[in-house]
């Protein structure tokens, strides 16, 4: 009977839930439908609020108006860079959007991502217009994209975070030891640090090398452009960092990071002034998401002519491309409907990975080195263009590389974790078994791989590389042992890249799209582009968000701050043996 009122009960409880999960998808549903035809008017002396304060995706998702209500209005959005450059484009030579109020207290984007953001908006100024930032607190990130207004307000009694940057690993081989596991491991490449967080408890003297030098490199960029924008010398700002001479919003005026502190009334006191506005009356502002909504005033080129540009954001996978994942399979098919399709006259393979699979990455060289005697193939690198993602760069007519972008890290490395430790004397689970050959239960994770068997795996990864390093010599047009001098897995910033001969040409997107139609000899201005794979529309991906949300909110509650790291040695099984991988977790702050 008690096992029957539980049964009962948990009907119940069920369908309690599912009432309310087709509440939400139905109000989600019937918003989406409400929204999505809505054309947005634009009224006079509007002014464009700016907000990103989200994660700026190389081509996010349509807008998922469930996102608050889910989260419980802690996750932050997402837009893309796509959306951000469309946006900026129009409200330039749109007569009613007078300027611009830039909300960036903390942007959630790597450095190359940002300095997109920024070209943006310097373009944007080009118009005369005006860019007004207001914050209360400010990451450097925020900073950076704040020094290009004509005044950055930050909250008196707010906070201001300016002090450098620094480049963080994680490591884990206390931990291993800790549970019983073994990785062995098979690299090639004194610089192939992805490896070093399962065997080392610190950063190897040749990953201290290498992260030391790109670091510097992107400090050096990006404190240089906030140095010229707020016309100070690049010593000067290195002097207000190495002494932190800004610790509260105060400080950032005096030494002219930032232009004023305020509060909001004050803030919107300087707009209404700015716009000519009387006293106390209402600002029209207008949201980055709505405005895309409004009348398009930047004419479009031939439908005849289009660039394709290819997205590849995230690890990289075999198979279809997940959220956050590059499929090996996705990238193939657009880029042979690409090829295919008599209207795309170039293609701009848009790259923004840390590298994966060195299956995966292979199988989409060979499809970018068909694509390429048909037509065009540029490569744009986003933050991350390494190991894997160069892999897939490498083979392109050209490359394209943001000053701050991290790529090269030209190297394969093996993992395989032995578990038999871990399970025999922690769990208590003990394994045996027969087989018909010497060799029919390898690799397994349970037994102590022999020596002939890491040698198999040993000789996989050496002939990873020859073939890694072979292609990319090929594709850069220098000899094997130039090449090889660059790679043993070393990550190189784009500008270093662009002086070693791994990168063409410094610059972002728009770059690479003008490259590409010169390539395909289209005049500006006579074609179209057309970002590819085609994002899900907001129901598909509200559907599949339950799950994900799901999974990830699961690991905050049980494990908190440490459900990253779980989360980490969850995607170790999605692993194949052969990666081609930049280090494993860098954290750049």
């Amino acid at each position: 009977m008690l096992q029957f009122l539980k049964y009962v009960f948990a009907t119940i409880v069920g369908i309690f839930l599912f009432t309310v999960l087709s509440f939400f998808l139905l109000l989600g549903i019937g918003s989406l439908m409400s929204s999505s035809d809505t054309k947005t008017e634009v009224a006079a002396n509007s002014v464009l609020k700016l907000d990103l304060n989200q994660v700026i995706r190389e081509n996010a998702p349509e807008e998922d108006p469930l996102n608050d209500i889910l989260s419980g209005g802690n996750s932050p959005g997402q837009v893309s860079l796509p959306q951000i450059k469309e946006a900026l484009a129009n409200a330039k030579i749109d007569p009613n959007i007078k300027g611009i109020y830039l909300k960036a207290e903390n942007p959630m984007a790597g450095f190359a991502t940002l300095k997109e953001v920024r070209e943006y908006l310097l373009d944007f100024k080009k118009s005369n217009k005006f860019i007004y930032s207001y914050a209360e607190t400010m990451t450097e990130g925020g900073i950076y994209l704040a020094s290009v207004a004509d005044k950055s307000y930050i909250t008196p009694a707010g906070g201001v975070d300016f002090n450098g940057l620094s480049a963080n690993y994680t490591f884990m081989k206390g931990l291993f030891e800790k549970i019983g596991v073994k990785p062995e491991i098979f690299r090639v490449g004194e610089y192939k640090s992805a490896v070093e967080p399962f065997f080392l408890t610190k950063m190897s003297d040749a990953n201290r090398e290498q992260t030391q030098s790109f670091i510097s490199d992107i400090a050096n960029n990006f404190y240089g452009d906030i140095a010229s924008a707020r016309k100070l010398s690049l010593e000067e700002v290195n002097t207000i960092l190495n002494k932190a001479l800004i610790q509260e919003p105060s400080d950032a005026v005096k030494y002219k990071i930032l232009t004023n502190t305020g509060y909001w009334d004050e803030f919107e006191t300087a707009l209404r002034h700015e716009l000519g506005s009387e006293k106390d009356k209402k600002i029209e502002y207008i949201t980055l998401n709505k405005y895309l909504k409004a009348d398009k005033l930047v004419k479009e080129g031939s439908n005849s002519n289009r660039i394709a540009v290819i997205v590849g954001e995230g690890d990289i996978l075999s198979g279809e491309s997940q959220d956050g994942t590059i499929g090996s399979e996705t990238i193939v098919k657009e880029l042979q409907k690409a090829r295919k399709d008599s209207k795309i006259k170039a293609i701009v393979l848009r790259i923004n990975s840390g590298g994966g699979s060195a299956l995966a990455s292979d199988v989409m060289w060979r499809e970018v080195e068909l694509t390429k005697k048909v037509k065009p193939v540029i490569a744009s690198m986003g933050d991350y263009a390494a190991s894997g993602g160069y892999y897939m760069a490498m083979g392109c007519d050209t490359i394209v590389a943001q000053p701050t972008t991290l790529t090269g890290s030209i190297g394969i490395f093996g993992v395989m974790f032995n578990v038999e430790k871990l399970m025999n004397e922690k769990l208590g689970v003990t394994f045996d078994g027969v087989k018909s050959h010497e060799y029919a239960n390898f690799p397994s994770a349970t037994r102590t791989m022999t020596d002939a068997e890491k040698n198999m795996i040993q000789n996989g990864v050496n002939k990873g590389y020859e073939s890694f390093t072979s292609k990319a010599a090929k594709g850069r047009h220098m000899s094997v042992e130039k090449l090889k001098s660059l790679a043993s897995g070393r990550v190189w910033t784009g500008s270093q890249g662009k002086a070693n001969g791994l990168v063409d040409i410094l610059g972002g997107i728009d770059v690479a799209i003008k490259v590409a139609a010169q390539k395909a000899k289209l005049k500006e201005g006579d074609y179209r582009v057309k970002y590819l794979p085609i994002q899900k529309s907001s129901i598909e991906t509200l559907i599949e968000k339950f799950g994900n949300d799901q999974e990830d909110a699961k690991l905050k509650a049980y494990l908190g701050d440490f459900a990253p790291y779980a989360k980490q040695l969850k995607n170790l099984q999605s692993m194949d043996k052969i990666q081609a991988r930049m280090p494993f977790e860098l954290e750049i702050k």
